[in-house]
């Protein structure tokens, strides 16, 4: 900044940003982390408005396009974030999504509870590393099991994304130093999520994409709801006990872990208690 000096001229101060200490940030990196978001946006948009048939049967054009959008908006978040994942977070990645698969496929199919229990990865890492590595899990996530397994699952990748990152802002405000906190962040969350979720099941799977939560959906059409309502009320049920319980898990595995290995990742200083001053 310059300020006037009285008839000297000008004195020239330079601030902290402009110091080879503190470099100046690019902001191509919030540039990418923003167009990957407006993308991840957009595509959700379109899959409401279109309502493309056959999405959760197989990778026919609907279902191609759909996982390009979303896997486009992933790569834009990758790439104006990976300076700041650690490469411990990148070779983690693919447990966390493969344990996301598992528990989801089994959960969602061969049993009868109404939850989902398909973030429980995406979640850790977003409280290990950040907003960003958590979004970009959750995504990856999803592309992975529509190709592999359920096409179904990739409509739902907004979702996924967001878990991921407000898993990583609940870190950053520190819900993760108690359980409770930690509890009531993925209750929060789970709001959200329900909504985001909602209209996909309803407009493009008829209410539900897993037997236990299709179920509960029907019950709600029998006492008179209509489908978008019924499917509300089963995500926003649904949604607030799974969110609650994957946070809750996260919570457990976080503070059971050693010190030697957490601290290897950014986000879970935020995690620990503050000590107390005498």
């Amino acid at each position: 900044m310059t300020l006037p000096a009285s008839g000297q001229g000008s004195v020239r101060r330079t601030g902290p940003a402009q110091t080879p200490e503190h470099p100046t940030r690019s902001p191509l990196p919030l540039i990418l982390i923003t167009a990957g978001t407006l993308v991840i946006a957009a595509t959700y948009i379109a899959v409401i408005l279109t309502q493309p048939a056959n999405l959760d049967v197989e990778l026919g054009p609907a279902a191609l396009w759909t996982m390009a959008g979303y896997l486009l908006g992933g790569i834009l978040i990758a790439a104006g974030s990976l300076s700041y994942i650690p490469r411990g977070i990148i070779g983690l990645m693919p447990v966390a999504i493969a344990l996301n698969i598992a528990v989801g496929q089994i959960v969602g199919v061969y049993t009868p509870i109404p939850l989902y229990l398909d973030s429980i990865g995406t979640v850790m890492i977003g409280v290990l590393a950040g907003p960003a590595a958590g979004a970009l899990t959750g995504i990856l996530t999803n592309i992975l099991w529509g190709v592999t397994i359920n096409p179904g699952v990739i409509a739902f990748s907004t979702g996924a994304a967001f878990i991921g990152a407000a898993a990583g802002w609940a870190a950053r405000l520190g819900l993760f130093r108690r359980i409770w906190t930690a509890v009531l962040a993925g209750a929060v969350a789970g709001v959200p999520a329900a909504a985001l979720g909602a209209p996909v099941a309803a407009y493009i799977y008829g209410g539900g994409v897993g037997s236990s939560t299709a179920g509960v959906v029907a019950i709600l059409q029998a006492a008179g709801m209509e489908m978008l309502h019924a499917t509300l009320a089963q995500s926003l049920v649904s949604d607030i006990a799974d969110k609650a319980l994957i946070f809750a898990l996260a919570f457990a595995v976080v503070h059971g872990l050693p010190r030697r290995i957490t601290d290897r990742y950014p986000f879970t200083r935020f995690t620990r208690r503050p000590r107390r001053t005498e």
